[in-house]
């Protein structure tokens, strides 16, 4: 899968980036992303993959230049593979994930007002006692699957309520964004699948969105009401509801299945989670850092730009490894090496800059309350089965993870 050998220097692409012949939305990359990662990082600062005619940047540097650099690396021509300026999106654009100054400054403020840090901090009560009740559950049971039983049942017993969302049909909203994160690949089987079953998904999100469908002091409820104040037109609210329920879940599901695979695979993370339970967060930040639940997004440049000593062209796709950016050796020490204790700041598993995802501080709170809710109560954690990697042409997850729950 990788062309290029340590041996002998890869071939050079017009830009100057050596050429490295590595499919990023294969079956190899999904189960092992990491040895691919290396082989790009160690490649140059800036990389040409043929396979899809795009430039790529792994090493963190890079990554976060492109990040922070909205004017040069756009958005609005879309986060995956498709350009917007030569094709239709296959849905409305977002208002927020697909979108660039100044219009992204105005919708994201309405989504930073809605999932404000006060706003938080009045349903930590609520998601503690829904975790602490869900572990308690699951001690009972003791055989669980770590995936559907937790780091999907969680989040899908307090996300939807929040947002005020409807309770039948919910089990709409996973397929949903599973379906939004593989459409930023390219016209694979994975991608083909996903538009294949989209129909009723599609169609039951977008009729949530309507303001006489969301429950009154939710998160939908409040975007409506700044279209009401004026902050955003009432055509725009609904999109911005759908926003907030392709970034609020899925992500957060991956995140938790992470932490969970990380604790379960380290006994000495676990044993340092239990002594000290306010290492909760950092766990929790720890695991996106190292697993990188969001592996991949893309920006198109706006003009002629150098970077990493490569030549781009207006209009050029630029791939982002995340993942890869996150284990940069270059950036962390001991990048391969799963630590709870490690400062974490500056991972760009979340993203960074003005389009860090904007459920973030909800994926956050939701993921610290289950980790402390399981140090408290769970003595050990063991993997029992299979481990089923779950395939996404943008994310990356756990289809299965059997554990046994001892208690405390």
């Amino acid at each position: 899968m990788i062309a290029a050998s340590h041996a002998s220097a890869p071939a050079l692409h017009g830009s100057g980036a050596p050429a490295v012949d590595v499919d990023p939305f294969s079956t190899e990359f999904f189960e092992d992303p990491h040895r691919i990662h290396e082989a790009l990082r160690e490649a140059g600062p800036v990389v040409w993959l043929p396979r899809w005619n795009v430039h790529a940047v792994a090493r963190y540097e890079e990554v976060r230049t492109v990040l922070h650099d909205p004017a040069t690396f756009c958005s609005g021509r879309g986060v995956g593979l498709s350009d917007f300026a030569r094709e239709k999106p296959w849905r409305p654009q977002s208002l927020i994930l697909e979108a660039d100054p100044p219009a992204h400054g105005r919708t994201r403020a309405v989504l930073n007002r809605v999932l404000s840090p006060a706003v938080m901090k009045t349903l930590r009560d609520r998601f503690q006692a829904a975790a602490h009740r869900l572990v308690d559950e699951l001690l009972a049971r003791r055989e669980i699957d770590a995936v559907a039983d937790l780091a999907e049942a969680f989040p899908l017993s307090v996300f939807p309520d929040a947002v005020g969302l409807a309770r039948e049909g919910r089990e709409h909203l996973l397929p949903y964004a599973g379906l939004a994160f593989n459409a930023f690949g390219p016209p694979n089987a994975l991608r083909r699948h996903a538009f294949e079953t989209a129909a009723p998904h599609v169609a039951w999100v977008m009729e949530q969105c309507r303001r006489e469908n969301l429950a009154p002091g939710g998160f939908g409820a409040a975007i409506h009401a700044a279209a009401d104040a004026g902050a955003i037109t009432h055509e725009e609210a609904p999109l911005l509801v759908r926003s907030l329920l392709t970034a609020g879940l899925d992500t957060t599901v991956n995140s938790i299945g992470a932490a969970l695979y990380c604790l379960a695979r380290y006994p000495a993370a676990w044993a340092s989670l239990r002594a000290d339970p306010g290492l909760a967060r950092a766990a929790f930040e720890e695991a996106v850092r190292y697993e990188s639940p969001v592996q991949t997004f893309f920006r198109t440049t706006t003009r002629p730009v150098e970077i990493g000593g490569a030549r781009l062209d207006e209009g050029s796709k630029v791939l982002m490894f995340l993942g890869a950016a996150n284990r940069d050796p270059r950036r962390w020490e001991e990048p391969d090496r799963y630590d709870p204790t490690r400062a974490t700041v500056g991972h760009v598993g979340f993203g960074s800059g003005i389009h860090m995802c904007v459920g973030q501080l909800l994926g956050r709170l939701e993921g610290e309350v289950m980790l402390s809710a399981l140090a408290a109560r769970v003595g050990a954690i063991a993997i029992t089965g299979p481990v089923v990697r779950r395939y996404n042409n943008t994310l990356r997850g756990l289809e299965r993870l059997p554990v046994t729950l001892t208690a405390a």
